[in-house]
């Protein structure tokens, strides 16, 4: 085990399309602290127009990765001696993962899957055919709304964030015109039940440390707003298998909805950190620290999750920042 954080060699992090994910600079920065890490936090958007902008040590207005080459962010990188990269975004996962043997190359670490794997959680309708071939209990996913049975249904996109122009709870025919608004539609049962988000972290070697279950109470605009941690052992069990069968590294979300006659259904995973995940953090689930020992080389095996006997909850709100005038 790591006791001498005194040995740590300084390093820099950089967290990209960090818009106004305050709440995870602030989790990246507590684990900089638990390692004595007095290196610096770069974040990095499109823009410098962003809330996160305030909130690290220095920022880079990185290109649109359609215009941008994996020697740019390298270079980057090198420059700044940044040791990790966080992806935060689902749209720049498949960039970050296509390249990152190159990145590893380096001597930067990726907090991302491999490219397969990524592509699997970004679309809804293989990874539904994943977990299927896996024996995993995904909801029933098609592309054909004829080919459900079901009194009520469900309408998606096949690809981004689950929540974006998502139909619920829709008859045949309004899910027939709600699909019509959609760029790739897919159709799933409308389940009854109670909905989780499980927070769960993969080491290097394949093996999920621990995971959290998260009751969404608030949900607004897909996000949550008001979580509170949920005990429930099986499904913190079958997460972590769940993440090891779809070869995940790093931080992912799973959610899901348990049904009235207790079945469990899979309904899509996040392969990156997600909204409202810093309350798994608060619970022990350590993913940012894990993450730097694993990029200093450092063996997880003595590292374990130890969640929090405090059931915790997060109420996630708008918070004002003043600056004094040179600041602006």
């Amino acid at each position: 085990m790591l006791n001498d954080f005194r040995s740590i060699p300084s390093f820099n992090v950089l967290i990209t399309s960090i818009s106004k994910k305050v709440p995870l600079i602030k989790s990246v920065r507590r684990a900089f602290a638990r390692l004595g890490n007095n290196g610096k936090i770069y974040g990095a958007d499109v823009s410098a127009d962003c809330v996160g902008y305030f909130f690290v040590d220095s920022f880079w207005v990185m290109p649109k990765l359609s215009s941008l080459a994996v020697e740019d962010v390298i270079r980057f990188c090198s420059k700044n001696s940044i040791l990790s990269i966080i992806p935060t975004r689902d749209g720049e996962l498949a960039f970050f993962a296509m390249h990152k043997n190159t990145f590893e190359q380096h001597g930067i670490f990726v907090m991302v899957s491999d490219l397969e794997d990524v592509v699997v959680c970004l679309d809804k309708f293989i990874f539904y055919q994943k977990c299927v071939a896996l024996g995993l209990p995904a909801i029933l996913t098609s592309f054909d709304l004829e080919k459900l049975s079901s009194n009520l249904y469900v309408v998606k996109e096949r690809f981004g964030a689950g929540a974006k122009q998502i139909g619920i709870k829709l008859s045949l025919q309004d899910a027939k015109v709600h699909s019509l608004n959609l760029v790739a539609p897919i159709f799933q049962p409308f389940i009854e039940g109670e909905e989780y988000s499980i927070d769960v972290f993969v080491g290097k070697n394949g093996k999920a440390k621990g995971a959290v279950v998260r009751k969404r109470d608030l949900v607004i605009n897909g996000e949550s707003q008001i979580t509170t941690v949920f005990k429930h052992d099986l499904l913190e069990q079958s997460a972590c298998k769940w993440a090891e069968a779809l070869n995940i590294y790093g931080h992912a979300v799973f959610q899901v909805i348990i049904d009235n006659n207790n079945k469990i259904h899979i309904i899509e995973c996040n392969s990156r950190f997600g909204g409202a995940s810093s309350l798994s953090l608060e619970m022990g689930l350590d993913s940012f620290y894990w993450f730097f020992l694993e990029s200093l080389g450092v063996s997880l095996d003595n590292y374990k999750f130890i969640p929090s006997k405090q059931v915790k909850k997060q109420v996630r709100y708008a918070e004002d920042l003043i600056l004094d005038d040179h600041c602006v």
